[in-house]
């Protein structure tokens, strides 16, 4: 018999009348010949009130003690819940987390999944009942209660659904799906019948707040598909699959993350390995840094930027202070008033010129862009946070995202594919692994060179007049890295095909004499590597690991850019192997 995943987030259990009507939809499932687990958070803002009322006793509450506070919300829906259903003639049992066996590392408030037993909910299904699993919470090998830290329901509920090789995974939530961009910003705002595992995953992490990204990362590793529904009504909703809505599109949706902070360390002495000091102190505080660029070294010294959630910014400037004093860099700034804006799809892989429509559309709207990174599918930009809510509009309008895919396109009527249901023997050895960092390959380019333009007028606009002169000569942009936090000017390095710097030279050597800028550097053999895997900026160790094991090669990095499933470096081309050969003996243990 097959088995669904239910999960019910706080808005669709927040009173007794909704409790009931999730109840009626976990048996309706039964009776289609399912068996049922059901996930819930807790009511309402019931956590809120928690987390409230904890600060009302102190302003410092002790990690352990906030989860042990925090678990009691989930633990009063898992009983009402299971008394619903018991209510309407059905067999129930409530479980919290680790009633059910899900094991965590001891990182109160923000723990991560090692194991989950399946013993006890396997029997309790076979006898007929509908499990009520408590979302957001497990227990560590000391027996302390934990709690998954955002979206952790959502991670209960895909995780239960690989480890049980259940047929899907149903969000029930106050949405009725996955749409192009947040439709309380902007009203013309779509929702897609399907879209990909990498796409959500970088959507998420880049501020759609439907799914959290740690549960996308479970689906993806487990091939478990997941169906986001409304909790109060049958719309078809939105899967969350392997494969794209329509794959030749180069956008399929804009997200923001509104409250970010913005860190730029200066002047870091150009040696290998010199930068890891600020990410190894700022992941030991288990902060994940987002958006990280550091450019080509000017003068023996180079600048890094990154960006945090602003809720992290106490903690990541004490790690900087630390190692601003072991570096000898020359300070730091910071800006905690920025947001990010992202643009994600498949198809930008074979459409270039993304970035180039994204800049002009900002520039049109006077809109400055603090910082750039790019990947394969995403492209994210900072803005002055004033201006985000507009830049995220009028970016979703330049894409026209609001516009259905054509009509007898049926690949959202394509198959969903069913999950992966290891043996037994493999099925131990992922439970053992839940939460590791998988990394899928690593790759080195070494087709490329490297082109910096030095001192550009930091303002609006700037990108777009770069990147349309240089779409104008014929040259496809890779990797686009800014440097930021000098005064009001501006580094930019890219990368592009070897066989088109010539051309990309002149058209840059025209700019930046129109802008009364020095002439640009270049470098004309540069090789870049990719790390790919999930989860790559959740695991806030991964850069300092990179930095540390190309340091230990003695090869210095020249460039990076990041994203939720790739970090790429730029190092001389001389160093190509090299890098590659350090970077997979550092990470031999996450390969898949």
């Amino acid at each position: 018999m097959s088995i669904i995943i239910q999960k019910f987030g706080g808005t669709s259990v927040a009173d007794s009348e909704k409790i009931l009507a999730a109840a009626r939809r976990a048996i309706r499932a039964q009776s289609d010949g399912h068996q049922v687990v059901m996930v819930v958070s807790a009511m309402g803002k019931y956590t809120d009130r928690l987390i409230e009322l904890a600060r009302q006793i102190t302003d410092d509450p002790p990690d352990r003690e906030m989860d042990m506070l925090l678990s009691t919300g989930e633990q009063m829906s898992v009983a009402l819940m299971a008394m619903a259903i018991h209510s309407l003639g059905r067999g129930a049992i409530s479980l919290t987390g680790s009633q059910i066996g899900i094991i965590t590392d001891s990182i109160h408030t923000k723990a991560r999944i090692r194991s989950i037993s399946t013993e006890r909910v396997r029997q309790a299904l076979d006898e007929g009942n509908i499990v009520i699993a408590a979302g957001f919470q497990g227990i560590d090998e000391s027996a302390n209660i934990t709690t998954l830290g955002r979206g952790g329901s959502d991670t209960t509920a895909v995780a239960l659904a690989a480890v049980l090789g259940a047929e899907a995974c149903e969000i029930y939530t106050d949405v009725d799906g996955v749409y192009t961009t947040d439709p309380r910003v902007v009203p013309a705002a779509r929702r897609v019948e399907r879209i990909s595992y990498d796409e959500m995953l970088e959507l998420a992490t880049a501020g759609a707040g439907v799914m959290h990204g740690r549960s996308i990362e479970f689906a993806k590793k487990f091939g478990v598909p997941i169906h986001v529904r409304s909790s109060s009504s049958d719309s078809p909703g939105t899967m969350i699959v392997r494969e794209p809505e329509t794959p030749d599109k180069a956008v399929c949706g804009v997200a923001m993350v509104k409250n970010e902070a913005r860190v730029t360390v200066l002047g870091i002495p150009d040696r290998p390995g010199a930068a890891m000091s600020v990410f190894f102190r700022v992941a030991a505080r288990n902060i994940a840094l987002d958006m990280i660029v550091q450019n080509e070294a000017a003068d023996g010294r180079t600048d890094l930027s990154f960006t945090v959630f602003s809720e992290n910014l106490p903690g990541t400037l004490r790690a900087v202070e630390e190692a601003v004093k072991e570096l000898g860099a020359e300070g730091y700034s910071c800006d905690e008033n920025v947001s990010k804006i992202s643009v994600v799809g498949l198809g930008m892989a074979t459409r270039p010129g993304v970035a180039g429509m994204m800049f002009r559309t900002l520039a049109e709207k006077g809109i400055n862009i603090d910082l750039i990174t790019t990947s394969v599918i995403k492209i994210s930009v900072v803005v002055a946070r004033e201006f985000a809510q507009e830049a995220l509009r009028a970016v979703h309008d330049t894409f026209e995202l609001h516009v259905p895919p054509p009509v007898g396109d049926d690949r959202a009527a394509l198959p969903v594919p069913a999950p992966i249901k290891p043996s037994g023997a493999e099925l131990v050895a992922r439970l053992q692994r839940m939460e590791k960092l998988i990394i899928e390959d690593i790759q080195l380019d070494r087709s490329q060179a490297r082109v910096t333009f030095l001192g550009l007028p930091d303002s609006s606009g700037l990108a777009a007049r770069t990147f349309d002169e240089l779409a104008e000569a014929g040259v496809v942009v890779d990797m686009i890295v800014p440097s930021m936090g000098r005064g009001k000017r501006v580094d930019i390095s890219l990368t592009v095909p070897r066989e088109q710097l010539p051309q990309t030279l002149k058209a840059a050597t025209e700019l930046t004499a129109a802008l009364g800028c020095p002439p640009p550097e270049h470098n004309p053999s540069v090789a870049k590597l990719s790390v790919l895997g999930v989860g790559m900026r959740s695991h806030a160790g991964v850069v300092a690991r990179i930095f540390q094991s190309l340091a230990d090669a003695g090869t210095n990095v020249e460039m990076i850019s990041t994203s939720e499933v790739c970090v790429n470096v730029v190092v001389d081309g001389r160093d190509g192997q090299k890098a590659l050969t350090a970077l997979k003996t550092e990470f031999a243990d996450a390969m898949l």
